[in-house]
This record gives structure tokens, sequence and C-alpha cells, in this order.
């Protein structure tokens, strides 16, 4: 008898053991039960278009077997019973540093200044990697991940079944893997320990020196890419392990996933795809609506953030002056983010990333509803769509056969505010979330026993207390060998056991001891149980009177009337139109034209413009055509556009001031065309100029030449003919002589010398080998080594080939000379000087090498080196034969660069058509683009300015600045669209007053620092946005 017991307890138990053999040993009782459940009566969201009405779903081990109508349920397994309940796949979030520990204490913003005050040159990281500790592609996030019981519950309550977690720190991140939410070990959670590949364009928590700007940012990474295919070319070939370069490549298959800032980085990862033959998933940050179109274009996948940002403060109206015009727009707008992508056609996935509380999750998606993104689509962007961008669409975001039981069972449509997530299944495993999804189990239950030995009946358990944590105990048994019963029972979750003693009649000693356990389904206890003389048998418990469980209503989201939204302005900021500008043909008749061609001065004249292009240019034009629109222009002035050589607005920084040699970078990745300035400067007359690097390093980087295309994006901005420049200096700035610690070479003049002779000597190498290998038949190329691409190089070759020209901020004569005499050493010469202000003593010696000079009208003595300046000087170059412009350097003083031009006759008696010249023609043939601007000739751009008086006067403003045809500045207008801006903020500060905000504090108003970028600064924007 005995025998027959035991062998019945091995058949019991041996499967379970061998299920639950998994390399990790159980302090205590394994409970080694399957996880099989089915879910009926319920509103199946299968993907995010697909919705089955009283659908049926079953699970087995974490994965779903089966889902429909008309499905089969197994036998013997848990059955919960929705009655309308809702089941939505699990939420991913593709962008967390879920689990990941490393250097979240680390206060990244203060390591700038840490690298500013105390550089760190080269990496400390110990073994061979990157010489540059921002990048970091061998760090696969899976090697530290701990589990996070906080965050995956908070994330839990949100809907969320999965993250991607990666560690975000460095402009080359590592890898990052795919993570159950579920509260089991970390080898259990792991779904995919390398699913994406991690970038950004912050060097993160290194004190290293470089990079220090978002342009040398860039720089590396675009460098870092091109090591790596050179060390994968060479493979076999070099005698060097770099472990980093390796990782690169052995990811490279991975999705691609980069971080920015704002919206103009979005358009630069995407011209960095281009340039490097890649593909970004960009995790942008909510302001995407703002340049939808040039998005668009760029065919990217996105990962949107929807924290939305609170309302200010604005019952002090002197407080909300400092609220931006941008700011308030944002808004009232970011919530629509959404729907503007939704309606462009662009992919995005949602990412809780920004959210200062996880809480706010789902009442900022409620609100993306509310504002016009379809249920289907921000389903999509939670579920369908992460799973596709990291290439997991056949395992997750759906709930299809044979995919990741990850789902969420909620009371209604989640889109509503009053339904409740009720409970989160995270493969397979019930987690709770809301109190109204715990069993309520109160009530009696008649148990039954299926026992071979004993023929029980009439046993009644009675379940009571909190429904949270209840409590039983038998109160009948009809036994008619027992007297009386004693019990231990408890039930934990959906689980019971329950363990009761029988006595034998009076006269016997002995009692049988019941043991029970089992777990409630389909509103039943089921389960097994054993004897003590070990007979184990099935039990059931059923309930006498089944409570009325309420059937929660599919609630809709309701909608108030549509909300009166602003419209988006091009660009962001205040001066914005809604619509960009458009060419017009237009004539302007009877004005004074200063040609600054043969034709001088017509003093009466008219100029007929088209398609971007001066067409005509006369003493009178009738024939014009009825669609052109006339301009009066009888006693008013009419000269071609400004242009200023040297300018630093309209950049996000300035300087990559960490080395003395940063030809790499480029002012072309920086351009800010959300810069106010842009538009004073218009007003000033200024339609094109010069950015450029600042003057930390002996050689910079390189130039963005740009027409002041307001509204325009920063591609558009750029003029894409234009040479090549690069920005050179000499002098204080580059050897730091007003540093309080530098340990960069160099140090004395001397030594700037021999930076510009090295860096060519090496450019000069470099060519050569290249010139060696190409030079090779295809034969010879398949067992030489390639050459390293190095872009910082690639910009000193053309300038040894005259491909690219410099632009060198100079003051002192000795220098200049130095300068000149190194660039002849290597065949070139130098373009143009700027500042220049002691050109005067060397002027013939420039008109011999060909340089030109960009100078100031009459400042000096502004620092030491600029003690021998003069306000002569632009008149004496001029007078010698030098090229020679005025220029800005300065936001404000570009908008009155007429009057420092003007300031020239006074100081050298220079004609006013001369004057004139130094900020129109002149400063065009500095830059090579004579051909198309600085004057008014028919065949060129048609960028005019029309002055109400004497354009060389201190009273005189521009009454229309025309672009490429465009008018992009009218003072008329400019008064109407003062009155609109203040409307405008009236009207949305009203309403934000009457905002209703669902959780949180308003903001304080805080005034936006307005930093002015010169020569000199190195702080960099890593943003043009708020939230």
């Amino acid at each position: 008898m005995l025998k027959k017991y035991f062998i019945l307890l091995l058949v019991i138990i041996i499967p379970f053991i061998s299920y639950s053999q998994e390399g990790f040993p159980v302090n205590g009782v394994n409970d080694v039960r399957e996880n099989h459940y089915a879910f009926i009566n319920a509103n199946i969201l299968i993907d995010y278009k697909t919705k089955l009405e009283n659908g049926i779903l079953v699970i087995k081990n974490g994965v779903i077997t089966s889902v429909g109508k008309d499905v089969s349920i197994p036998e013997g397994i848990r059955v919960f019973d929705l009655q309308g309940n809702y089941i939505y796949p699990s939420f991913i979030d593709l962008y967390t540093d879920y689990g990941i520990m490393e250097n979240k204490s680390i206060n990244i913003s203060s390591n700038w200044m840490s690298s500013y005050n105390n550089p760190q040159m080269l990496s400390n990281k110990s073994g061979p990697f990157a010489w540059n500790e921002s990048i970091r592609p061998e760090y696969n996030s899976v090697d530290y991940l701990k589990i996070d019981n906080k965050t995956s519950n908070q994330l839990r309550k949100e809907g969320f079944g999965l993250v991607v977690s990666h560690n975000m720190d460095g402009i080359m991140r590592g890898t990052g893997s795919l993570v159950s939410l579920s509260d089991d070990v970390e080898q259990k959670i792991v779904i995919k320990d390398r699913v994406s590949n991690h970038f950004s364009f912050m060097k993160g928590s290194t004190r290293q020196r470089y990079p220090s700007s978002l342009m040398g940012a860039v720089a590396l990474l675009k460098q870092s890419f091109f090591d790596a295919n050179w060390y994968s070319t060479n493979t076999g070939k070099i005698n060097e392990t770099n472990l980093s370069l390796s990782a690169i490549n052995e990811n490279n298959n991975l999705p691609k996933i980069i971080e920015v800032r704002d919206k103009l980085k979005v358009l630069l990862a995407q011209k960095i795809e281009k340039e490097i033959g890649i593909k970004f998933i960009i995790k942008g940050q909510g302001d995407e609506y703002q340049r939808l179109k040039e998005i668009k274009e760029g065919n990217s996948s996105l990962i949107i953030p929807i924290n939305y940002p609170k309302p200010y403060n604005v019952d002090d109206p002197f407080k909300n002056k400092d609220i931006l015009l941008s700011q308030l727009k944002h808004w009232e707008l970011a919530p629509s983010n959404p729907s503007f992508l939704e309606n462009n056609n662009i992919d995005f996935s949602i990412t809780t990333n920004g959210l200062r509380d996880l809480s706010e999750f789902r009442n900022n998606l409620i609100k993306s509803h509310e504002r016009g993104a379809s249920k289907a689509i921000l389903l999509k962007a939670l579920t369908y769509n992460p799973s596709k961008f990291i290439n997991m669409e056949s395992k997750l975001g759906t709930l299809n056969e044979s995919f990741i039981a990850n789902f969420f069972i909620t009371d209604g449509d989640i889109f509503s505010e009053e339904t409740k997530i009720l409970s989160n299944w995270v493969q397979g495993k019930w987690h709770r979330v809301n109190d109204s999804n715990i069993i309520d189990f109160s009530g009696d239950y008649l148990l039954s026993f299926n026992s071979k030995s004993k023929n029980l009946n009439d046993v009644t358990l009675k379940v009571y207390g909190d429904k949270d944590k209840p409590r039983a105990k038998i109160i009948s048994v009809k036994l008619t060998d027992s007297i009386e019963s004693s019990n231990k029972i408890f039930i934990d979750d959906e689980n019971i056991s329950l363990t009761f003693n029988l006595k034998k009649k009076s006269g016997e000693n002995s009692s049988e001891e019941y043991k029970l356990s089992g777990f409630f389904s389909n509103g039943r206890f089921i389960g097994k149980g054993t004897l003590n003389n070990l007979e184990w048998f099935e039990w059931t418990g059923i309930k006498k009177s089944p409570n009325n469980i309420k059937i929660v209503e599919d609630l809709k989201v309701s909608k108030s009337n549509k909300e009166d939204l602003g419209d988006v302005i091009y660009p962001f900021v205040e001066y914005g139109s809604k619509s960009l500008k458009s060419q017009e043909r237009i004539l302007i008749k009877g004005a004074k034209i200063w040609t600054l061609e043969g034709e001088g001065i017509i003093e009466k004249g008219d100029v007929l413009i088209d398609n971007g292009k001066i067409i005509d240019v006369r003493d009178e034009i009738s024939a014009y055509g009825n669609d052109t629109k006339v301009v009066d222009g009888s006693g008013m002035h009419l000269t071609p556009g400004i242009i200023d050589e040297h300018s630093h607005i309209a950049l996000s920084g300035v300087n990559e001031g960490s080395q003395s040699n940063t030809a790499e970078v480029r002012m072309k990745d920086v351009v800010n065309s959300e810069d106010v300035n842009i538009y004073r400067q218009l007003a000033g007359g200024v339609t094109a100029s010069q950015l450029l690097h600042g003057s930390a390093n002996a050689i910079g980087g390189q130039s963005a030449i740009v027409k002041f295309r307001w509204g325009s994006s920063p591609e558009e901005m750029i003029i894409n003919e234009a040479d090549d420049y690069i920005k050179f200096a000499l002098g204080e700035n580059v050897k730091r002589s007003r540093a309080t610690s530098s340990t960069r070479f160099p140090d004395t003049r001397m030594g700037v010398e021999q930076v510009f002779v090295d860096a060519f000597n090496k450019a000069k190498i470099y060519e050569s080998k290249w010139k060696n290998y190409n030079s090779l038949s295809k034969k010879e190329k398949i067992n030489a080594v390639i050459p390293r691409k190095d872009i910082e190089l690639d910009a000193l070759t053309d300038v040894l080939n005259g491909q690219m020209h410099i632009t060198c901020h100079s003051y002192v004569q000795s220098e200049i000379n130095m300068l000149m005499k190194v660039a002849e050493k290597f065949d070139f010469k130098i373009n143009t000087f700027t500042h220049i202000l002691e050109g005067y003593k060397l002027a013939d010696i420039m008109a011999n090498h060909g340089a030109g000079g960009a100078s100031f009208a009459d400042w000096w003595a502004f620092k030491n080196e600029v003690k021998e300046a003069i306000p002569y000087n632009a008149a004496l170059m001029s007078q010698a034969g030098v090229v020679t412009a005025i220029n800005s350097d300065n936001r404000e003083m570009a908008r009155r660069l007429n009057q420092e031009a003007g300031k020239t006759i006074k100081y050298g008696n220079l004609s006013e058509i001369e004057a004139m010249k130094l900020v129109t023609i002149n400063p065009a043939k500095l830059l090579n683009l004579d051909h198309r601007m600085g004057s008014i000739k028919v065949g060129k751009d048609a960028d005019l300015v029309l002055w109400n008086g004497h354009p060389l006067s201190i009273y005189s403003k521009p009454l229309k600045t025309i672009v490429d045809g465009k008018v992009y500045y009218d003072l008329e207008e400019d008064k109407k669209l003062r009155i609109e801006i203040n409307k405008e903020r009236a009207r949305i500060i009203s309403k934000m007053k009457k905002s209703d905000i669902r959780s949180g504090s308003r903001r304080k108003p805080v005034k936006t620092a307005q930093f002015e970028l010169t020569c000199e600064d190195e702080y960099d924007y890593q943003s043009t946005s708020e939230n």
C-alpha cells in the first residue's frame, strides 16, 4: 500500500521537479505550477487597429497560446471572466536607463567647467579602447543591469511591460538591452541582451576636454564611424587592437538610436546619416511639430516624449515679461505634437523619458488624444512601433499566438480618465496594479473532495474580512467519524492553502490531517490535497451564492468643444510667421539706386526682380506685367544687401576650444535658424553673413556662409554654392594669455607658428599616402593598407589645394607677417585677415600676397594687443589695394554696419561709394560671391535694401529688406507684427491662467539668458527649446 502511494507521489512530483530545474537553487518550497490561464469575455485589443469583442485569450508559461472568439479552453486551467474589461498589449518604452546605476550620481553638467579649468587631454581609461572617453561602444548595458523594483512597479502602473535600457552617458553609449518589467531575477527578465545601439551629441560624464561643443561632438561621432570602417577593412593588415572600434563593427547591424535636444538637432542627425551612410532612430524632445516639413523629408523614425510643459504662474504681469513667446506657444502646442506627426505620416514611438513624475504619463497620453491624435496611432506608438524599431515585431507589440504574454487589463477604454489599469501581466505573470483588481473571495464555499478512502461532504469554507486581506474558517463539518475540527487557512492573491484536522469518535486517539492547496478560477477554488496517509486527491470549492460583479461600461473619451489653438510659426520665436515667405515679381520705381557697378549711382531709376534675380535696372521700366508688385521708391535709396564678413549669431556654439587644431569641426552643423538676431539684422539691412568659428584655437573650424532667410531651416539658410572657408587665429586668445591655467600647447606666439607648420606637414604626408594608395592597381590594393580617413586632415588638405580658404583672426603685425610666410612656404595664400587692426602697417605686403582685410571701423584699446589700432586702418588698407571690408563680430554692431562703413568717410576721406562697398561688394569679393551678390546688376541675386534716407546716415532705416526676391523685413509689417505678438501673448497668458493643471504645481517665470557669442566664448547651447 505504501509503495502504491510512493509511486503515485513520484508521478505527480517528477514533472514539476524537471520543470523547475533552471539553474537556481530555491531556499524553500519551489512553486512548480504551470502559469496557464484563460481570460474570457474580454474586449481584446489584439493590436493597435484590431479589437476583438467578447474574446478569449489563453496563455501558458509566458506565451500566448491562442486568442479569438471560438477558442478551446484546456481543462483544469485558471479562467478569469473579465466580463467586458479590456486587454491591451503592454506598452514598450525604447528609451530608458532602467536598472543602470552607473554614473547616475555624477553631475554631468558640472564636468564642462571642471574640464575647462583642469583640462584632461587624454583618456584615463585603461585598456585598448578609444582615445576619447565619450566613445564607449563596447559598453553593454546588460552587464550592469540590476532589477529596480520601485521603477518597474511605477512603469507597470502606467501600462508598460518592456523597456529598452541603456547607459545615458557619452556620445557612443554602447548597446541597450530589452528587459521585461517582471520582478524576477535578472537572468529571466532579459529578453534580448543586445537589442539596440545608442548615441548622442553629448559627451557625458567624462572630464576629458574634447569635445567641448556640439560641433566637436558631431565631428568625433563621424570620425569614430570612419575609424571603425578603416579598422574593419584593414583587418589582418595592421598591428593594432582597438576594442571600441571592434564593438562599433560588431554592433553595426543593431538599430541605432540617437538622442537629440531639440528639433534642429533632429535635422542635424538626419544630415549626418546621409554623410556616413547609416540610419538613426531619433529620440527627440517633443518639439518636432515646429519643423515638420524638413523632418518628414528626412524619413526618420522618431521616439518622442510626452512630458508636456506645465503652465506658468502668470499672476504677476511684470514677471510675465520674462516668458518668451516660444515658451508660451510650446506650452499650448506641445500636446499636439503626436497629432502633427500622425497627420504628416511620420512614424514614431512614445517614451516616458523626460517625465519628472511617471504618474503623469496617462494624463498626457489622454491629452494627446484629446488634441487630435487617434487612439490607433497612440497605441501603435506604444506597442507595434517600438517592437518594429528594434526588429522584435515577430514576438512583441501585439497579442498574437506565440507572442510573449505581455498585456494589461483595464476596466474601460485606456483613453478615458475614469479608466483604471487593473493588472499588468508581464511574461505571463500577474502583477496587481489597482485595488479594484483584487478578487473578492468573500462568501461561503461548498467543498468537495474526490477521495477514494473518505466520503467527505457538507464541508463549508467561509471567507470573510477585507478583500485585500481576506480571512477564512471551516464553519460546519458533518462526518460520521468526526466530532470536531480545527483549521489553518492562508489566502494570498488567487492562491489558497488550507489545513484542518478531523478527530475520531470518542475512544479513538488518532486524527486525520487534511492539507489542501489550490487557486481561484472562474468563481471557484480548485486544487489538490493530501491526507496524512499520503493519499492525493482533487478538491473544489464552489461558491454557494456568487457575488454580483459589476460590469464596467466601455467608457468613451469625452470631448469638449474643439480647443482654440494658435498657429505654428516659422521660426518658432518672436517675429516668426505662420507661412514662409514666397518670391514675388517686384518693381521698385523712382529710387536712388546705388549699383556699386560701373554706373555708380542712378539718381532716379527702376529695378525689376523676378524668381529671386535682378532682371532689369534702368532709368525707367514701363513694361513689367500685371502680376508685378510695384513699390514706390521715390525719395528713397536702394542698395545691395549688406554682407557681414565676420559674425557669430545664429550658432549654438562658437568655439571647440579644447585643442589647438580643430579643423574637423563645422559651423554648418550648428547653425541656429531660430536666433531672433537674424530678424533684427534684417531690420538693419544685413542679408548675408559668414558665421565663423571663434578664435580659441590656432586652427579653428569651418565656416557657414548663410543668407538670412528668416523662417527657413539651417540647411536652407546655408549658401550651398559658396566656397569653403576655415577660421585660423593668432595672438592672445590662441596662447591663452588670460587663462587661469592652461596645459594646452602653445603658450607663446612662437608656438602658434609651429602649430601651423606641423599641421600642414601632416596634411602633406596624409595627402601623399592617399595618392600612393589610389595609384595602386586593383590587385595591389588587395594586400595594401587603406589609409585612415581623417576629417581634420581632409580640411587642411583642401587648404593646401586652394579648395578651402582661410579667414584669420589677427591683430599684431609680426604674426600677420608670419602666417603669410607660412602660407607661401606651403604654396597657398591667406584669403582674409579679420580684425587686422595693424593692417595699416603692412598693407603693401598683404596686397602683394593677395590677402584681404576685414576690420572694425573704430574699435581700439580693448585689450593689450590692439593698443596700436587706429580708425584710419580700413581706409589705408583700401587705398593700398587690399580688398577691405568692415565687419561686426557683434550682434548689435551688425545692425548698424551701414553706419560703421560711413565712419571711413571721416577717418580716411573715402568716397561714399567706396565706403558703401566696404559692407557690400567687398565682403562679397572676400567670400568669392561677388558674381552673385554685393551690387545691383542684372543676373545677380535680388538681395536689396530700400532705405528711407542716405544709407550711410545714422538717421536712416531700412523700409524693406529683400533676400532672393522675398521681402523678409518690412517696416510697416513689423509694426503690425509687434501688435500681433502682444495679442498672442495676451491670449495664451489668459488661457494659461484658466488652465486646469491635473498634477503638480505651476512654473515660476524665469528670465531666459540671452548670451551673445563672440570670438572668445566657449559657451555652447545644447538646446533651443524648453519644456
